[in-house]
């Protein structure tokens, strides 16, 4: 059913709860799984040392990635592909799954806290309103329809 499964993270829990429905689904079906980390620079536009922020999110991407991907390669996924861009975290995330022919996004539906948080629910949203391919949201541990 699924060839080609992505999985949008940001190293947040509830990222990390998607990766691991992404992780069963790949494991049945036997699908390849996409590590995407997206350094948001849109909104480091105008800081001050931009570049040295910029540097210690991709290198914390890099990371996050890896890590899953050892996970996946643990658990007996054989075909992992993980890749760190600059961009607009929804049209990136869209963009990779046009070019990769993606078969399903798993997502977490919401990231980081404080206002990276609602930056992420806005970033799922957009994706479920706008991707040519199913996306299957995953809340994090402990959210409630009150907490959206």
């Amino acid at each position: 059913m699924y060839d080609r499964i992505l999985v949008p993270t940001d190293g947040s829990g509830p990222a990390d709860r998607a990766f691991e429905q992404a992780l069963d689904l790949a494991a049945t079906y036997d699908a390849a799984l996409h590590l995407l980390y997206v350094v948001d620079v849109s909104s480091l536009a105008g800081e001050f040392d931009a570049v040295t922020v910029v540097e210690h999110l991709e290198r914390s991407g890099r990371e996050t990635v890896r890590g899953l991907r050892k996970r996946a390669e643990e658990a007996g996924v054989e075909e992992v592909t993980t890749k760190v861009v600059e961009g607009t975290p929804y049209r990136t995330i869209l963009d990779y799954a046009d070019d990769e022919e993606i078969d399903l996004v798993v997502m977490g539906t919401h990231g980081r806290t404080g206002l990276d948080r609602y930056l992420l629910g806005s970033v799922t949203e957009r994706v479920v309103r706008t991707a040519d391919v199913p996306v299957l949201t995953v809340r994090g541990s402990g959210e409630s329809d009150a907490d959206e």
